[in-house]
């Protein structure tokens, strides 16, 4: 790559003891928290982190910067020097890991290598310095079996399937029970896969192992699962990733080595305690994987009392400084502890709620601070159903509550099948023995994850906390048999695949069949229905409520609840709805008085119009008596019918085969004809774009007259009733301000009869939906004419896109997800750069003509966490959502105030 096109970075390399945790971006999460351990002066093995930059350059160009070899090589001189000797010496070999790390946590999803350096001379030198044969050719094997998978591309059955024999053969079942003889051997094997699949030798030029796997951690970047987890997690595809080389310590060297993940926190509850796992004589890579059962941390104090007593006194010194719960990596080497990685942890949705409010106590954060830590996503989580504990239906096993939830689905034993069954409408559990990154689209298509290996830090377990996804892990009394495809449960009873399970994340249990759901205590406690007390679930609640408090003395946008009748109202306010921002009054002509409305759209005469309309003036205003007496004293807006045309007309292929019919048989049908021909005048190729909104209200006399006056005489009856009803009437489908303009001085003389009959004066607000690119164009016009505009981004983003909603998320979104071309779909987070500026100007330029003009959004976007942040920097006034999301927006919009007034702290 030419010169000019390498940023203007002044070095590619950092040494350990050069970085900290704020150089993110260019270290990488990793690499960025090994420096900040090693200034806190911690035992870190020496290395040095390869910058994001440096990954960039190479993924444009396919070449690595010009400079970062040299840099390299002096880092690696000092790094010898230090450590006193030299990368892959046949006497006393330096070895090195290569490990990924982007600036958000990955888990699994990037490639590492461990001990880099090992070659057929210098694993005799490793031996002989150790004093075990069996430790160095243990440690080879990995290494060939690491970098031909990671870095050569070699299948990676293929080395199980090795391992497999070699044990079979000792008549063991458990790799550590292999000697040094047989891992001799089965290095032999490992090198003839690589030059059979890989076409050449495995590399014994260390240099070049650690060269080739910088490379690899380069490109993997770029794999099919990195980009699946980003776009899944909303991570950005240009960062790129740091690479951090790092002195091998080992966990593999007896009785008195090991490796194990800790969390300050248990990442599942919340709880202070000692969480995490540890596995003797093993490395790193083993306990993630979950391919060998690990024991609770806190049996390491049997174990090793003295790293025990120095890595507790270590976990409270990197929570204290990083004020969060620490998921922490560690190895001991023959009784000395190394720590390898820390990173504010992945926890779950209820953790994260008790931990925020957990530190306020303890004086490590503020309340600014605890609303940050927390997501309307997590909340929403916390809403879902749960298992009834009372059920009948038969437990079958137990595992660790790796991430809570109740799940219930179809059991599949590999990811090809879950995603082809979930694609298909079928709701699917994923089970394995233990995951690993390529089973990374299964447990996003999956309700949840079942595996029988592995613990709170494997894969499986990790990476469903990340996305909340129910999981649980290391159910060992559980036989999966994945080729068969089936699970055996204790008591010899099969599962077979298809066979419906449920699991439960929060317990670790597992049961045949579908397991009934009771609400969450978090909607009983919004519901009014649950208090704070002593047990979990109301500390839990407790949680909730104190940060929801905070959230809405800090919040500036109102919410508002989607709701079309009182039932919905009262919920709505029960949790928390500050008015109504949207009522659908076409879903009040469903059902009974379909009929009513059909009559009225095909009137032929202004008598038979008129009847329709008396017919359905009473029904409108005892709907609007009951909406208004359930949101006393809040703002209700009103939409006026706008359904498709077709949603109230006969359907036409029915009819005709109707007619048909009766045509054939020779018996009457002149009705059904007269309703054909009617049918037929009005059908529509695009109803969604055709004759709704504001244009029905102006073809058909009398129709919004009707609706207007029905408000205003409910709002007049609930005044003389001591209420306080605040009707806001809204226009729908506006495209120019004409259109407003006569519908509006329609309502106000209906609103001036009223009036005038009651003797109750009524201050109703006029405004209308702004869901036409036209209208959000023309909004300075259109404000001359409206009170209040209100975005229909549902139907805007329609019109923005082209897109027919009900068409496209089944016919090709999937596609466009997949190809990246959407990060997430415009109908549910909304689309910035297109729609999101339509509203910026139309809510710009609505206010230069109306400086008092409310605004607000009604569609399903106004409950969508990311976008009530881009609402609130806009400047709306309110957002509207469907009652169960209310808290959620509630909640965002708390975080949306804190980081606009600077104090985003993510």
């Amino acid at each position: 790559m030419s010169e000019n096109k390498e940023p203007h970075v002044a070095k590619f390399v950092y040494d350990f003891t050069e970085g900290n945790k704020d150089l993110k971006d260019l270290l990488g999460g990793k690499g960025a928290n090994l420096a900040e351990m090693t200034n806190l002066g911690l035992p870190v093995p020496p290395g040095f982190t390869i910058t994001t930059e440096a990954c960039k350059v190479y993924l444009e160009s396919g070449e690595e910067p010009a400079a970062l070899r040299d840099e390299v090589s002096a880092h690696l001189d000092a790094l010898e020097q230090r450590m006193g000797k030299k990368l892959g010496q046949a006497d006393d070999p330096l070895l090195v890991s290569v490990r990924s790390g982007a600036k958000f946590s990955m888990p699994g999803m990037m490639d590492t290598v461990l001990n880099i350096g090992l070659s057929d001379k210098s694993v005799q030198g490793l031996a002989q310095q150790a004093g075990d044969d069996r430790f160095a050719w243990d440690s080879y094997r990995r290494l060939i079996q690491m970098f031909g998978k990671t870095v050569l591309g070699v299948e990676g059955d293929l080395f199980e399937e090795a391992l497999d024999k070699a044990k079979q053969a000792k008549k063991v079942t458990v790799d550590t029970d292999l000697e040094a003889a047989d891992l001799k051997k089965l290095v032999t094997a490992f090198k003839k896969i690589v030059k059979k699949e890989a076409g050449r030798d495995f590399p014994q030029d260390p240099r070049e192992q650690m060269d080739l796997a910088i490379h690899a951690v380069f490109d993997s970047w770029n794999t099919d699962r990195a980009k699946l987890y980003r776009r899944q997690e909303r991570i950005p595809g240009d960062l790129g990733t740091a690479v951090n080389v790092c002195s091998m310590v080992f966990g593999n060297l007896g009785p008195d080595s090991g490796t194990g993940v800790a969390f300050t926190r248990d990442p599942a509850s919340g709880h202070q305690g000692v969480y995490g796992d540890y596995l003797q004589n093993a490395q790193g890579e083993d306990v993630v994987a979950g391919i060998r059962n690990t024991v609770p941390l806190a049996e390491l104090e049997q174990i090793d009392k003295k790293s025990y007593d120095q890595l507790m006194q270590i976990m409270e010194t990197l929570e204290n400084h990083y004020k969060d719960l620490c998921d922490i990596e560690f190895t001991i080497e023959r009784g000395q502890l190394w720590m390898l990685q820390t990173r504010v942890g992945k926890r779950t949705a209820g953790a994260a709620f008790r931990i925020a409010t957990q530190l306020v106590d303890q004086g490590l954060i503020d309340e600014a601070e605890a609303l940050q830590r927390v997501t309307g996503a997590q909340l929403a989580q916390l809403m879902f159903p749960r298992f009834d504990e009372n059920t009948k239906v038969a437990q079958v096993g137990r595992g660790i509550a790796a991430s809570p939830g109740a799940a219930v689905g179809k059991a599949v034993f590999d990811s090809y099948t879950a995603v082809k069954w979930s694609r298909s409408g079928e709701k699917v559990i994923l089970v394995r023995r233990e995951t690993n990154p390529d089973d990374l689209d299964g447990m996003i298509a999956a309700e949840g994850i079942l595996t029988s290996r592995g613990g709170k830090t494997s894969h499986a377990a990790v990476v469903a906390r990340g996305m909340g996804k129910t999981c649980v892990c290391g159910a060992e009394e559980l036989e999966v048999d994945t080729k068969r495809r089936r699970m055996t449960v204790p008591g010899g009873h099969v599962v077979e695949e298809g066979d419906l399970i449920s699991i439960d994340g929060s317990s670790g249990k597992v049961y045949l069949g579908e397991v009934p759901v009771v609400p969450s205590p978090v909607v009983e406690y919004f519901e009014g229905r649950m208090h704070a007390g002593a047990n979990d679930a109301d500390e839990l609640v407790e949680a909730v409520h104190r940060i929801m408090a905070f959230a809405d003395r800090k919040r500036r946008l109102r919410v508002r609840a989607n709701a079309d009748n009182a039932e919905d109202a009262l919920r709505a306010r029960r949790f928390g709805a500050q008015g109504i921002g949207l009522c659908r009054t076409e879903h009040m002509f469903l059902g009974d008085r379909r009929e009513l409305v059909e009559r009225l759209i095909l009137a032929d005469t202004e008598a038979e119009r008129e009847e329709s309309l008396k017919a359905l003036l009473p029904l409108q205003k005892q709907d609007f008596v009951e909406l208004f007496s359930a949101m006393d004293g809040l703002p209700v807006t009103v939409r006026l019918l706008d359904p498709p045309l077709h949603e109230f007309l006969p359907d036409i292929t029915e009819l005709s085969v109707r007619v048909a019919l009766a045509e054939s048989r020779q018996e009457p049908h002149e009705n059904e004809l007269r309703l054909l021909q009617a049918v037929h005048r009005l059908h529509e190729q695009n109803p969604m774009l055709g004759l709704r909104g504001v244009r029905l209200g102006l073809v058909i006399p009398g129709l919004f007259t009707m609706q207007v006056r029905a408000i205003a005489e409910a709002a007049a009856e609930r005044k003389n009733a001591k209420g306080d009803p605040r009707a806001e009437i809204m226009i729908p489908l506006v495209g120019t301000v004409q259109e407003l303009e006569i519908v509006r001085e329609e309502a106000d003389q209906v609103v001036a009869e009223v009036e005038a009959a009651t003797g109750v004066e009524l201050k109703l607000s006029i405004g209308t939906m702004i869901e036409l690119p036209r209208a959000a164009l023309t909004a300075g016009q259109i404000a001359e004419a409206a009170e209040f505009f209100s975005f229909g981004t549902n139907d805007l983003t329609q019109t923005v896109w082209g897109f027919s909603r009900d068409d496209v998320e089944a016919s090709f979104f999937t596609a466009y997800l997949e190809k990246g071309i959407f990060g997430v779909s415009p109908f549910e987070t909304i689309d910035k750069d297109g729609v999101g500026s339509l509203v910026k100007l139309a809510a710009e330029a609505g206010r230069r003509t109306r400086p008092d003009l409310k605004l607000g959004v009604c569609g399903e976007h106004g409950g969508d966490p990311e976008s009530v942040h881009f609402f609130h920097e806009v400047g709306l006034d309110y957002v509207s959502c469907s009652p169960f999301r209310i808290p959620v927006a509630r909640l965002e919009a708390g975080r949306a105030a804190i980081t606009a007034n600077g104090s985003d702290h993510r």
